[in-house]
């Protein structure tokens, strides 16, 4: 007999059968990645800022009291998941969502858990 089998309820347990509507480890890897890039106070407040379009990083970096490298590493995380894109035009980089629809789906997320 082995230890699963020692803990196992009734012997009727399966891990396959559970297994098989649990994403790889690697999506859950991807995942966890994506959720960790926004799991910061500063970078949901960029996110909120964004909310009604692209911004220049100087207006970004105006709205918080933090050095330019602080958020330029919070926005490279971001960028980096893919929750926003960036463009340089001149010496200023622009930013925006890469899928506005993030706003009403983290609202949805946080009411399901509140």
């Amino acid at each position: 007999m082995n230890s699963k089998e020692n803990v196992c309820c009734e012997g009727n347990c399966s891990s396959e059968k559970l297994l098989v509507k649990v994403p790889s480890d690697e999506k859950l890897e991807v995942n966890s990645s994506i959720l960790k890039s926004i799991a910061d106070p500063t970078r949901l407040k960029i996110i909120y800022l964004l909310k009604n379009g692209e911004l220049c990083v100087c207006e970004i970096l105006d709205a918080f009291d933090k050095s330019q490298s602080t958020i330029s590493h919070h926005l490279n995380m971001m960028k980096k998941e893919g929750i926003i894109n960036g463009r340089k035009q001149g010496k200023w980089i622009y930013y925006k969502l890469a899928n506005e629809e993030i706003i009403e789906t983290l609202e949805t997320l946080f009411e399901l858990i509140r």
